[in-house]
């Protein structure tokens, strides 16, 4: 019999457990992330009370997400993804979210088309080893100075949210928005009116994605600092890049940028991890993005299909350089 419950942080092992079964990147703190991120969106999926199973729906205002949809070998084929899909549905229609979206398996897509979910476009994963090609931004024999700034945004735990100088001007700015209709345990996960120097990264993302991701940034910001950039020219934002290390790779993105900001982000970033394996998600609208991760050497290793439940977003897929992964969007 299939029940399902909320999840715990007791619950990690069996989150890090599926995810080697399915050779997924995910690590404990990726599952504390998704857990203070959206307490109330975690479930897990038992069968005859035995744990074998989890999702996560995360709440960004009006658009939710739905992510590490994952079953034990040894109990798929009874339901349990789609029970637990529905629950996770049942969860955001509850909280009156207008759109749910999610990155769909060759496999899975079938499963979510049958739950109303429609195709909006394919993405790419790339990896390989990052190879070194030159200085990587922000630092001293940076060769970019007359095009625009980079600078590393460097977040201490201890003191609250800050942007150090690297080679560009400190970024300025307030606070995003919160969802409306959310839980208690949903605002408490938000950036804090503190979090100022975040504001025009939050805002930048925000009108190129159509969604309103502060509260996922701010914890990348917070855990990757040694990866996240951001690019200004004649004092406007123009981009920013972040990441995460992960069980098999570093994921590089998300990286969100203009047209010229994209590439100097994006191929810092794979400086930075020279020698290092990495993957990339990059949409297949992005040709320039495209160009430049395989000029890189890398290889596509699978494709991603973006799917939505409900109205659908304009996002700009020629500003989104690499994606924030499949569980993240």
């Amino acid at each position: 019999m299939i029940s399902v419950r909320s999840m715990t942080a007791a619950d990690i092992p069996l989150g890090l457990k599926l995810a080697r079964q399915a050779g997924w990147n995910q690590m404990e703190a990726d599952w504390r992330r998704f857990l203070a991120m959206q307490p109330d969106g975690c479930f897990v999926g038992e069968w005859d009370g035995a744990p074998v199973a989890t999702t996560a729906a995360f709440i960004f205002g009006p658009v939710a997400w739905i992510a590490m949809v994952l079953v034990d070998i040894e109990s798929r084929r009874k339901g349990i993804a789609t029970t637990l899909l529905q629950h996770a549905l049942d969860f955001l229609d509850a909280q009156g979210v207008q759109t749910v979206r999610l990155d769909a398996t060759a496999a899975g897509q079938p499963v979510y088309e049958k739950l109303g979910f429609v195709p909006e476009y394919c993405l790419t994963r790339y990896m390989g080893t990052a190879a070194h090609r030159g200085a990587a931004p922000g630092t001293r024999d940076d060769k970019i100075a007359e095009h625009g700034t980079v600078a590393q945004l460097v977040v201490p735990r201890t003191s609250g949210p800050r942007v150090s100088r690297a080679s560009g001007p400190r970024i300025e700015g307030g606070t995003p928005s919160t969802h409306a209709g959310g839980t208690p345990a949903t605002r408490a996960s938000q950036p804090r009116p503190s979090d100022d120097p975040w504001r025009e990264v939050f805002a930048f993302d925000h009108r190129m994605t159509a969604t309103s991701r502060a509260k996922m940034l701010a914890r990348l910001f917070e855990e990757s600092p040694d990866l996240t950039r951001v690019w200004h020219q004649e004092g406007q934002l123009q981009g920013y890049i972040t990441g995460r290390r992960g069980a098999n790779a570093t994921l590089i993105g998300p990286c969100v940028a203009t047209a010229e900001a994209g590439p100097v982000l994006l191929g810092g970033a794979l400086c930075c991890c020279a020698g290092q394996p990495v993957f990339i998600d990059v949409p297949r609208d992005n040709a320039p993005a495209i160009a430049l991760v395989e000029n890189s050497g890398l290889t596509a290793q699978r494709h991603f299909m973006r799917m939505c439940r409900g109205a659908r977003i304009e996002d700009h897929t020629e500003a989104i350089w690499a994606s924030s992964g499949p569980e993240k969007g």
